[in-house]
C-alpha cells in the first residue's frame, strides 16, 4: 500500500518524510527507475560509434539517437511535473516507468535509424516523466534536515548508472547486436514498475487545473529550441534554422503570457524571480552542456582517434563517473552544512581543470594518463550536483516543489542537449579534431558555471 502524506496548515509540515523503512523500498523504487534512465543514457553515448556502424550511419547522423531522446524530455519535463502537481508525483512516476520499458522494447526491435530514432522519441518522454517528478519524491520521502543526505544518495544512482553504462555497453556490443543495449531495460522496468506502485508516497495535490494549451506550447517551444540547436550543429541552411528558431520564440512568449498571473505557472517564470534559484538552474544548464560535450565527444575520441576497441573504451570512460559516485554522499552531507555556491564552485573548477587535462593527453596516452583524468573531472562534477539540486529546491516554496523539480531535470536535459549538438558541430567541422573542440568548450562551460556557483555565495536564502 502506498504511504500517505497529508498536508497541515503549515507547508514544512510536508516535509516530514517517510519512516526509515518505507523510505527505504521507497528509494530502492526510485534508484532503480532513475538509474535504469541513466544507465539507459550512459549506454547510448557510449555506443554510438557501434551503433553507427552496424546501421552504415554517419558519425553525425547517429548523434540524434541522443539528440532525439534528448528533445522529447526537454519538452515534455515541465508539463509533466506540473501534472504531478495536480495528479500525483508518483502517478506520473509509474506511468513513466510503463512506457519507459515499453519503448526500450520498441528500441530493441528496431531495425533502422529511423525506427529507432521514433522509439527513442517514445523512450524519452517516459523517462521524462519519470526525472520530472523525480526530485519532488525525493523531497517527500526524506524530511527537511536530511535532503542534502537524499540528493547526494540519488547522485550516487546516477552515477551508478553512468559508471556501469559504458562497461556495460561496451560487452554487450563485443558478444551481441546493438538491439540488447535497449533490451536490458525491459526486466528491469517491469521490476521498477510494481515496487514503485507499492513504496512510493502519495503526495499533496494541486486545486488548479493542468492547462493543456499551455502544455503544448511549452512542448513546442523547448522542442523547437532543441530542434534548431541540432539543426544547427548540422549546418542546416538558414531557411530551414529561423523558422525553428522564431517558432520557439513565439511559443515561448505565448506560455509565458498565457500563464501570467497564474500561482503555479507551467514554465515557473516566478520561481527564476529568485536569485539563487535562477543562479542554481543557470549552474545546472553550463555544467550539464560540459558534461555530455565529454561523453558524446570522448568515444569517437578513444575509438577513431586512438584505435581504441569498444570495450577498452567502456572501462577508460569509467572512472569519471565512478569518483562522481564516491563524491556526490560526500558533498550531500557537506551541503546540509556549507553553502551549495562554495561547494559547486570549487568542484567546478576541479571540472574545468579536468578539461583541460584531457586536452593536454599525449599523443599515445596509457590507461593510466587518461584514467586520472577522467577521475579528476568525476571528482568536480560531484561536489557540485547535490548541493546544486538542494540549492533549486531548498530555494523554492514546498507548494512549488513539482515546478522546481520540473527545473532540475529541464536544465539537465536542456544542457545535455546542447553539448551533445555542440559536439555535432564539432564533428562535422573536423572528424579527427572535432573530439578536442568539444573538450575545448567544455572546459568553457565548466569554467562559466564556476563563477556562476561561487556567484551565489552573494545571495542570501530563502526563507521558510
Amino acid at each position: 500500500m502506498a504511504h500517505q502524506i497529508t498536508r497541515t496548515a503549515s507547508p514544512a509540515a510536508e516535509l516530514d518524510g517517510l519512516a526509515p523503512g518505507p523510505r527505504l523500498w521507497a528509494m530502492l523504487a526510485l534508484a532503480l527507475g532513475v538509474g535504469m534512465s541513466s544507465l539507459d543514457t550512459a549506454i547510448a553515448n557510449t555506443a554510438l560509434p557501434g551503433i553507427a556502424a552496424q546501421l552504415h550511419a554517419s558519425p553525425a547522423a547517429s548523434v540524434w539517437i541522443v539528440n532525439v531522446y534528448q528533445l522529447a524530455m526537454v519538452a515534455t519535463l515541465l508539463p509533466l511535473a506540473a501534472l504531478g502537481e495536480i495528479v500525483g508525483y508518483r502517478r506520473v512516476y509509474v506511468a513513466g516507468l510503463a512506457l519507459f520499458t515499453l519503448a526500450s522494447l520498441g528500441c530493441a526491435l528496431a531495425g533502422s535509424l529511423p525506427s529507432l530514432i521514433m522509439a527513442r522519441l517514445v523512450q524519452g518522454v517516459g523517462a521524462s516523466a519519470v526525472m520530472s517528478v523525480n526530485t519532488a519524491l525525493l523531497r517527500a520521502i526524506y524530511p527537511a534536515r536530511l535532503h542534502g543526505r537524499g540528493f547526494g544518495t540519488n547522485a550516487v544512482v546516477v552515477a551508478i548508472g553512468f559508471a556501469l553504462g559504458p562497461s556495460v555497453a561496451s560487452l554487450i556490443l563485443a558478444a551481441s547486436s546493438w538491439q540488447w543495449l535497449f533490451g536490458v531495460n525491459v526486466p528491469v522496468g517491469v521490476v521498477a514498475f510494481f515496487l514503485a506502485r507499492g513504496a512510493l508516497p502519495q503526495t499533496a495535490r494541486a486545486t488548479h487545473k493542468l492547462d493543456a494549451l499551455a502544455g503544448l506550447f511549452n512542448a513546442g517551444a523547448f522542442g523547437l529550441l532543441i530542434l534548431a540547436f541540432g539543426d544547427a550543429a548540422h549546418h542546416a541552411p538558414l531557411f530551414k534554422l529561423l523558422p525553428e528558431a522564431l517558432g520557439a520564440l513565439l511559443l515561448f512568449g505565448l506560455l509565458i503570457r498565457r500563464q501570467a498571473g497564474h500561482p503555479a505557472p507551467l514554465l515557473p517564470v516566478d520561481l527564476f524571480r529568485l536569485p539563487l534559484f535562477a543562479l542554481s538552474a543557470l549552474t545546472a544548464v553550463c555544467t550539464f552542456a560540459a558534461q555530455s560535450l565529454a561523453f558524446v565527444a570522448l568515444p569517437f575520441y578513444f575509438e577513431n582517434t586512438l584505435g581504441r576497441s569498444p570495450v577498452e573504451t567502456g572501462f577508460l570512460m569509467t572512472p569519471w563517473p565512478v569518483l562522481v559516485g564516491v563524491m556526490a554522499p560526500i558533498a550531500g552531507r557537506l551541503s546540509d552544512r556549507y553553502a551549495p555556491g562554495l561547494l559547486g564552485g570549487v568542484g567546478l573548477a576541479i571540472l574545468s581543470a579536468g578539461f583541460v587535462t584531457l586536452l593536454l593527453l599525449p599523443a599515445q596516452p596509457d590507461a593510466l594518463a587518461s584514467g586520472w583524468r577522467m577521475a579528476l573531472c568525476g571528482i568536480g562534477f560531484g561536489f557540485f550536483q547535490a548541493p546544486n539540486i538542494k540549492a533549486i529546491m531548498g530555494s523554492a516554496p514546498p507548494a512549488r516543489a513539482g515546478g522546481a523539480s520540473g527545473i532540475v531535470a529541464t536544465a539537465r536535459l536542456t544542457g545535455q542537449a546542447t553539448g551533445a549538438a555542440l559536439v555535432a558541430w564539432c564533428l562535422t567541422m573536423s572528424t579527427v579534431k572535432g573530439p578536442g573542440y568539444a573538450l575545448a568548450l567544455g572546459a568553457c562551460f565548466a569554467g562559466v558555471a564556476s563563477i556562476a556557483s561561487f556567484s551565489r555565495l552573494a545571495v542570501a536564502p530563502r526563507r521558510a
